[in-house]
């Protein structure tokens, strides 16, 4: 029995080159994609001649309209698939050289997986700042902050972190609470959900904050009675303090991503879209950058979208970059120009979500954050001027919209440009919407990029804001995939751990959805197929990468090996945590995790 439970399948004398999942391997060169790979699968005019690799036992090649679409055996070559179908077809193909990798029965491989929304520059950082998720109370935070203050040498350096959730302690934390444990500190600590920043007297004198200080647009300056600023800056207000946070060189981000990526990879994640917000990147100097110079020396183990942010658009038309355009001089480079990010609104936590109709509830006036029905952060006129501008330059535009109100701003700016650029245009979120405008997303032909961790992250705050609406509107990945939605998934890490699939196991988790014309909810779940897709296949459509996604001949032979009883996980009530754990990951077909 092999490492994950890996054996060799057949005769008691394995064939050379043989082995399991688990086992050590060599790498193969990567080569060109044999011809007639795009035949029927199980069929070739002809045997390869760089055929080097067949894996055998249950493959999901997610090559059918619906489910998984089981073969039994694929045959790799060039760094892609070259055959598909029955494990004696598939065998005939081989000679006596070519390396296999039999599945035990518990075993499963599926497509490489791709995070649709991983701010992979911001989390490969993440881990030189403070991390506050774990702290359950406004005391353990502020213990944590007190020794990371105290490990800092250089009192004018900055003390950053993030992970504080308001809903969870209680409370929306204090400047006057950091001056009493890190007196003196520049501190700026994101909140859980990333659209709250948490600073200090420091920080706030640093930026010029005081109490006549205005409300800049498409952000709230929470205040006191007397309204002094008590230290908690929603949206936009945030941008006043981290304009003096010192940013991250190019140099300091190509490291940490580099450090980083092996981390994905042994998750059985192969690509990221990254949505950016790395402050240098406005003169795309920051990420933008790294991912340009690790392209450029082939060290980027990871396919990566980058996006560009809304105040770099200038200089990316300056540039003549267009979405999808490679970042590297080699057509084998991994870098890519992403989408334009845009934001329509805030968060369901910071009651800064735009909606159709006003909150349920807001708890510890958060209904100064963001007004009855939250805010825009992006006026919507602006949100259509710049997303026409962005197709007019060949770059494709995503937006983020939580709220059923900039869901419906961002379908109705998007719907001009569909069809305009490389990439199809996305809209990021999505926790709230009408049925009428989820069946616009396959109409129009806009991708929904959807995060189902959130639904678990978010805790009591959807049901809490929103009511009922949650049951029939909210986290509608099921109403999607009815309606027929390209449906990419991704984490949000780090506003989420970098793991996907706890998200992949809480969309196969069925949960109470209202359906109109239902006198009552009934308890809906994605099946496995379609939730694979959303992890493999739909990000690859959005990017429209046609070779990529499949398991199917002629796609990239991205391949990861699972437990199949991991996939049977659901989640319960109260549950903290669900994975599952790859026991091999092949990335062109060359080994590049094994457990």
């Amino acid at each position: 029995m092999a490492p994950g439970g890996g054996h060799a399948r057949g005769p008691p004398e394995r064939a050379e080159g043989t082995r399991r999942p688990g086992a050590g391997s060599r790498r193969r060169p990567r080569g060109r994609c044999p011809r007639g790979a795009a035949g029927r699968p199980g069929r070739l005019n002809a045997v390869p001649a760089d055929l080097d690799l067949l894996v055998t036992g249950r493959v999901a090649t997610l090559a059918g309209r619906a489910g998984p679409a089981f073969v039994e055996a694929i045959a790799i070559g060039g760094g892609r698939v070259v055959a598909a179908g029955g494990r004696t077809d598939i065998s005939e193909l081989a000679g006596r050289n070519v390396r296999r990798i039999d599945l035990a029965p518990d075993q499963i491989a599926v497509p490489g997986l791709t995070d649709a929304h991983l701010h992979l520059a911001d989390a490969a950082l993440a881990s030189k700042r403070v991390d506050l998720a774990v702290s359950a109370t406004p005391e353990e935070g502020l213990r944590t902050i007190r020794a990371a203050h105290e490990k800092l040498r250089d009192p004018d350096a900055w003390l950053e972190g993030g992970g504080w959730d308001p809903g969870r302690w209680g409370t929306w934390p204090t400047a006057s609470d950091l001056e009493a444990v890190a007196p003196g500190r520049k501190v700026a600590l994101w909140a859980h959900d990333h659209h709250a920043l948490w600073v200090s007297p420091a920080a706030l004198a640093a930026a010029g904050i005081d109490g006549s200080t205005p409300d800049p647009s498409g952000g709230v300056i929470r205040r006191a009675a007397d309204g002094t600023p008590t230290g908690a800056l929603h949206e936009g207000a945030a941008g006043l303090v981290t304009a003096h946070v010192p940013r991250p060189t190019a140099d300091e981000i190509e490291v940490a991503i580099e450090r980083f990526v092996p981390q994905l990879l042994a998750r059985g994640v192969v690509a990221a879209h990254d949505p950016g917000e790395i402050k240098s990147d406005a003169a795309l100097e920051g990420g933008f950058a790294a991912y340009r110079r690790l392209a450029a020396a082939g060290r980027l183990k990871l396919r990566v979208h980058a996006c560009l942010r809304q105040d770099a658009l200038a200089v990316a038309r300056d540039r003549e970059l267009r979405s999808g355009q490679l970042l590297g001089p080699d057509p084998l480079t991994r870098a890519h120009v992403g989408w334009l990010k845009l934001f329509a609104d805030g968060t369901v936590g910071s009651r800064t979500a735009a909606l159709l109709d006003p909150y349920e509830s807001t708890p510890d006036g958060a209904s100064s954050a963001g007004g009855p029905t939250g805010l825009f952060v992006t006026p919507p006129e602006l949100i259509r001027d710049l997303a026409e501008q962005a197709a007019a330059a060949g770059i494709a535009t995503t937006i983020h919209a939580i709220g059923d109100a900039a869901v419906r701003v961002a379908l109705d700016a998007l719907a001009p440009t569909v069809g305009l650029t490389p990439l199809m245009p996305r809209i990021e979120h999505i926790q709230l919407a009408t049925s009428g405008d989820i069946a616009r997303f396959q109409e129009l032909g806009i991708a929904a990029s959807v995060q189902p961790i959130h639904l678990h992250g978010d805790g009591e705050h959807p049901r809490l804001a929103w009511g009922d609406r949650v049951l029939s509107r909210g986290y509608p990945w099921w109403q999607l995939v009815r309606a027929r939605a390209v449906m990419p998934f991704g984490t949000d890490a780090p506003v989420e751990p970098i793991d996907p699939w706890p998200g992949i196991l809480l969309a196969l988790t069925p949960r109470p959805v209202q359906v109109p014309g239902e006198p009552r909810p009934r308890m809906r779940a994605l099946a496995l197929g379609r939730a694979l897709r959303a992890a493999c296949l739909d990000p690859a459509i959005s990017a429209r990468e046609r070779d990529r996604g499949r398991l199917s001949p002629g796609s990239r032979a991205d391949v990861v090996v699972i437990p199949g009883a991991d996939l049977a996980q659901r989640f319960g009530p109260g549950e903290a945590r669900l994975t599952v754990r790859p026991q091999l990951v092949l990335m062109d077909g060359e080994e590049v995790f094994a457990a």
